[in-house]
């Protein structure tokens, strides 16, 4: 099984207390997004788990206790972005603090175990194709050696972040300056040593030396792990996303990075209210099982 932690929210910032008691106990509960009341009992044991992908824009409240996935094998999805506080309100400066956490987890894990993610780009005003070429290089720059590959993405529109996008004045560029944008991408990765995939866009960038990824790829776990997995193609997600399947143990409405852009979250309203239920030491990330809940144990 690849446990993902996690595409909903941002387990290793907020709730890094909680996936480490879950690992101790060797199991969590996950409610069905669709369906709350039926809940899904994961087996977190080292012999069911083959590697663990994390998602997050702040790995550092996790990097003190990395020993205690000794028995497992992982790798980190480490979104830094050029972003300000006025479109990823609650990610700390980039340069004087995120930076140095990339740092630092790369010596820590090994460069190979972390993927640089510059996603979503949205263009606007402020966020100009300019404004992230400079930002994507100085970025890049920092990063040299601490990372083999960066990810990126265009952003989408959902029901969840189309006001927002619309509040930002987010618009889209031409194809012909999206394929200049992409080849000035391409060259200051290529320039710092990474190699550079795109996710789940559906315009082939091959042409200016990116290729499509898959944030959950065969291949590469199997390199981590040093064996063959048997995983198909993750059928939850978009059509052009091309990861594998995974188990995801985060929960929709409860990340507090407060990105404009988000399409996890509803509202920051729903993200208060179920954070005010979260507890380090319930088998749900936030809330309890109530006599209402049907619980069983999900089948791999």
């Amino acid at each position: 099984m690849i446990l993902s932690v996690s595409r909903r929210t941002d387990i290793p910032n907020y709730y890094p207390e909680w996936f480490y008691n879950r690992i101790k106990e060797g199991f969590a509960y996950v409610r069905n997004p669709m369906n709350p009341r039926q809940i899904s009992r994961i087996d977190l044991s080292p012999e069911v788990v083959d590697c663990i992908v994390f998602w997050t824009k702040n790995p550092e409240p996790m990097l003190d206790r990395l020993e205690k996935l000794a028995a497992y094998k992982y790798y980190f999805q480490f979104t830094l972005t050029g972003y300000g506080r006025d479109v990823e309100g609650n990610v700390p400066h980039k340069k004087d603090k995120m930076i140095p956490v990339f740092q630092k987890l790369s010596e820590q894990t090994g460069s190979r175990n972390v993927i640089w993610r510059y996603d979503p780009i949205f263009f606007s005003k402020v966020y100009t194709p300019e404004y992230h070429l400079k930002a994507f290089e100085q970025i890049a720059a920092a990063l040299s050696g601490c990372t083999n590959h960066c990810v990126i993405s265009f952003v989408d529109t959902y029901t969840k972040n189309r006001k927002q996008l619309a509040a930002l004045g987010a618009y889209e560029l031409s194809r012909t300056e999206l394929l200049e944008f992409a080849v000035g991408i391409s060259r200051i990765a290529e320039k710092n040593k990474m190699t550079v995939g795109s996710c789940a866009e559906k315009m082939d960038l091959k042409e200016c030396g990116i290729e499509h990824n898959c944030c959950i790829d065969k291949e590469f776990i199997e390199k981590i792990i040093g064996c063959q997995i048997n995983a198909k193609k993750d059928k939850n997600q978009r059509p052009e996303c091309g990861c594998v399947e995974s188990v995801d143990i985060g929960t929709y409405n409860t990340c507090k990075n407060d990105c404009r852009y988000c399409y996890a979250n509803a509202s920051r309203e729903s993200v208060l209210k179920n954070c005010s239920l979260y507890d380090a030491d319930s088998p749900l990330l936030c809330g309890k099982v109530t006599e209402e809940d049907k619980v069983t144990e999900r089948i791999l």
